[in-house]
């Protein structure tokens, strides 16, 4: 009997452009994806929006087809106007209030991680404070966390390249805000591609971020913004520590260039991902 590894595969909606949540589901199932991880702007401008009939048809169409939501990314994109360290209260305050309307649509669709990128609602802006911006993010993630720990949502602050913002860039500041901010429903992505661009070697912060005991869920995808495996980022490395270290969450394919198409970007990320798994998992 084939031996199976205990990390999971799924994929990031906004890939398909245009496509029913439900139509993702189903194809995602026949390619073999564990789950799919939503990003919220593409089913409405706002959470608030979607009806709780809508996200129990949701949750059911996943159920259907075998696919677990893994939970939701992108989350401030859409509403226009939300950032996490603004100096202007009103604006936090707006903001947090709808990052608890995502934890509570996350929990409604049965989702369990909500990934914290939205480089653009988090950059420090010319003239503002850097320490006065840190606190006013950690005091955002404060109120928000109440009610993720109430929904048992895990929410995650993701570092991302310095080419994308200027806050929280490396899996140390990550883990300094985790430390600083000390809530069990606050842990961490790692974003491979980004890290393969703010770092001269991308086994150093994994490791860290491993050993921390904060890491939860992981991006993969490459450099270039495309699937793994369509560029020069080595996955083989990647997955084999991972195993080693005993990580048992998802692999989640998220990709900023979409070409050639969907399906061949699902389905050849899949392949590539799965093929390294397999081996290491029959040689371990």
């Amino acid at each position: 009997m084939r031996k199976k590894s205990p990390i999971k595969i799924s994929i990031c909606n906004e890939l398909f452009q245009g496509w029913p949540i439900e139509k993702v589901f189903e194809y995602a199932s026949q390619l073999g994806y564990d789950g799919v991880e939503i990003a919220p702007y593409t089913l409405a401008d706002s959470v608030t929006e979607i009806s709780t009939k809508r996200r129990t048809a949701i949750r059911r169409a996943a159920e259907e087809n075998g696919i677990e939501i893994v939970g939701l990314h992108w989350l401030l994109m859409k509403p226009e106007g939300l950032y996490i360290n603004h100096p202007d209260e009103i604006i936090r305050i707006q903001t947090q209030e709808y990052m608890e309307a995502l934890i509570h649509f996350c929990a409604d669709i049965g989702g369990k991680v909500l990934v914290h990128g939205s480089p653009h609602q988090r950059t420090v802006q010319e003239g503002w404070d850097l320490q006065e911006a840190w606190d006013f993010a950690k005091e955002t993630f404060k109120v928000c966390l109440k009610t993720a720990r109430k929904r048992n949502v895990l929410y995650c602050i993701e570092p991302l390249a310095y080419t994308r913002t200027n806050f929280i860039n490396t899996v140390g500041e990550a883990i300094q805000l985790l430390k600083e901010t000390r809530h069990p429903n606050f842990k961490m992505v790692f974003d491979c591609g980004s890290s393969s661009v703010q770092e001269k070697s991308i086994s150093i912060p994994l490791l860290r971020a491993l050993e921390s005991g904060y890491l939860r869920h992981i991006h993969s995808n490459d450099a270039n913004g495309r699937g793994p495996g369509f560029g020069e980022l080595d996955f083989v490395p990647i997955l084999k520590m991972l195993m080693k270290n005993g990580y048992k969450g998802y692999l989640s394919v998220e990709v900023f260039d979409f070409s050639p198409d969907p399906q061949t970007v699902a389905s050849r990320s899949i392949g590539y991902l799965k093929g390294i798994l397999d081996t290491l998992a029959e040689t371990s």
